[in-house]
Formats: structure tokens, sequence, C-alpha cells
């Protein structure tokens, strides 16, 4: 397992691809909402390492963190979950540091 860093040492390609997934609430002419559909968002992303102490700390709080990326913060919008080779993930937690967001990711059983 690579450490963090280690990690930071080395440079950033950008080269895997997530798909972000939020959901559009429209409204019909009388004002009630309709249904949700899934608005789908493809970014390219650096995929980091979980480290240990990450992965035993998400099991103490009863999920597991199986994936970590790294976005640009402008391209994040608060999404709840994401595509990556072709797996659904619940983003269970975010940390912002200036022009990048680091998103930490649970394998999800097939719901969004």
């Amino acid at each position: 397992m690579i450490s963090k860093s280690d990690y930071n040492a080395v440079a950033k390609t950008w080269d895997d691809e997530i798909i972000l997934v939020s959901t559009s609430k429209d409204v019909d002419e009388d004002g009630f909402p309709i249904d949700e559909k899934p608005v789908e968002t493809t970014v390219m992303v650096n995929r980091l390492p979980v480290n240990s102490s990450e992965f035993y700390q998400s099991n103490k709080e009863g999920y597991t963190i199986s994936e970590a990326f790294e976005v640009h913060t402008i391209e994040y919008n608060g999404e709840q979950s994401l595509i990556f080779e072709d797996e659904k993930y619940r983003i269970r937690r975010t940390y912002r540091k200036d022009e990048y967001t680091e998103l930490y990711c649970e394998r999800n059983d097939g719901r969004l």
C-alpha cells in the first residue's frame, strides 16, 4: 500500500474517469414535485489509495471505504453517488483541499 506522503510526490495524471450522479428535482405546472431523474456528469479524477486508518475508521462506523478519488473542486457539486468501472458507489466523506476535493466512497449494493 502506498503511503499518503509517497502519493503526494507522484505526478497527478487525471487518467481515471468517474460518473458523478445527482438527481434533478422538477416540479409540474402546479408546483408539485414530479419524478426525480438521474443526472450523470463524467469527470476525470486521480484515484487515491485508501489508507489503513481510513479503512479501519470507516469499519468502526459501520461501512467500508473501498475507493478514494481526487476531483477538481469546481467539478464537484455535492453529489452523493458515483459510478466507477461500472460499479456504483456512495460518497461517504469528502475533504476539500483548495482546488481539489477528495471523495471517499463505499461500494453500493445497487442503490444510488
